[in-house]
Formats: structure tokens, C-alpha cells, sequence
């Protein structure tokens, strides 16, 4: 009978374990935060032509921006604070993100916005391939966070930008967007074709 009883608690020690084994493996799969994603870049068409792919880093976020249909030379680029790129002017995107509230620049003693980031270049056909950071900002929770609230965007602009004039650094009109925000769903959504992607042929 006291070898039933052994057997039976060693048994039930087992099964707590193996539960809470599997609460656990569980609790991290739902609550790990999204460290990394990849946006859409949309022309001022609607078309799709590249992508801008994010992820945590120390120093803010990193973004590996690929793009073509640009002219070349210098393109501004910028977050701005709500994610929503109706095209063609991409207004609806606002303003430039700006939780600390200063100026515009990254050569402006006041400044800078936390959207602001350097210019990039387009090569003589048009591609941009770069990688930028947006210094303090975050893919998870907080005040600088690029996805809390709705989520920002990320809008290239067709001149480049001064680094000092307010609000945006004459930099011309915003011709590519692509919204920063948590999808709901998303896997059951046909995503466009990468057109910077390469291709074998068949």
C-alpha cells in the first residue's frame, strides 16, 4: 500500500512539473516582445516598391531601407507620428515624431525631432539600400516606442533634408510611406511582391 501511495505522489510531482513546464514555454511565446518586423513601402502611385526592416538595437532601432523609383541623389527620411500612408501626398501620416516636443534638425541645437534621420542616396537607377538607426526610439513599450498608440510611419521625402529649417528641413513632398504598427492578422493578408527583391528566373 506505501509503495502505491510512493508511486502516486512521485506521479503527481511529475505532472506539476510537466504543467508548469508548459505554462511557462507558454507564457514566453505570448508576452516576448516583438524585437524586430518589416514594412511595405508604398510610392505615391500606391504601388509597392521595397521595404524597411526594423529591429531593436542598443542604440534605438535599425532600419535596413530598400527602395526603388527614386530619383537620384539625396532623399530625406523621417517618422512620423501616426500610421496611416493614404497616398498620393501621405498626409494622413502628420507630422514628424516628436514626443521629447523639439525642433525640427539634426544640425538644430534644439533639436532634433526623434524622427529625424539622416539623408539617404539614391544610385542612378533609383535604389536606395541603407541602413540608418533612429537613435532612443523602441519596437516595444515606452514613450519613444514606433509601435504604441496606433503605430508611426515611415515617409521618404523627394528632396533632401537641411538639417535646420523648421518644421522639415525643406525637404519637398513626401513620395513613399510605409506604416510602423502592430498587424492584427497579418498572416492571412496577400502581401505585395518585393520588387527589390532578386529573382531567379525559371
Amino acid at each position: 500500500m506505501a509503495r502505491v501511495f510512493a508511486k502516486g505522489v512521485i506521479y503527481m510531482r511529475i505532472m506539476i512539473v510537466a504543467i508548469s513546464i508548459c505554462l511557462l514555454t507558454a507564457c514566453q511565446f505570448t508576452e516576448q516582445p516583438k524585437t524586430a518586423k518589416t514594412i511595405d513601402m508604398y510610392n505615391q502611385e500606391g504601388d509597392m516598391v521595397g521595404t524597411a526592416k526594423l529591429a531593436e538595437d542598443p542604440n534605438g532601432v535599425k532600419v535596413t531601407l530598400k527602395v526603388e523609383g527614386l530619383t537620384p541623389g539625396y532623399h530625406g527620411v523621417h517618422v512620423h507620428e501616426i500610421a496611416e500612408c493614404v497616398h498620393p501626398d501621405f498626409k494622413s501620416a502628420g507630422n514628424h515624431f516628436n514626443p521629447e516636443q523639439k525642433e525640427h534638425g539634426l544640425l538644430n541645437p534644439k533639436g532634433s525631432h526623434l524622427g529625424d534621420l539622416p539623408n539617404v542616396e539614391a544610385d542612378l537607377s533609383g535604389k536606395v539600400d541603407e541602413e540608418l538607426t533612429i537613435d532612443d526610439a523602441t519596437l516595444m513599450e515606452g514613450k519613444n516606442s514606433l509601435t504604441d498608440s496606433g503605430g508611426t510611419s515611415l515617409v521618404i521625402s523627394s528632396d533632401p533634408d537641411d538639417g535646420m529649417t523648421q518644421i522639415s528641413g525643406n525637404s519637398g513632398e513626401r513620395i513613399m510611406c510605409g506604416e510602423i504598427k502592430e498587424e492584427e492578422g497579418q498572416a492571412d493578408e496577400e502581401t505585395p511582391t518585393d520588387p527589390t527583391e532578386k529573382r531567379e528566373e525559371k
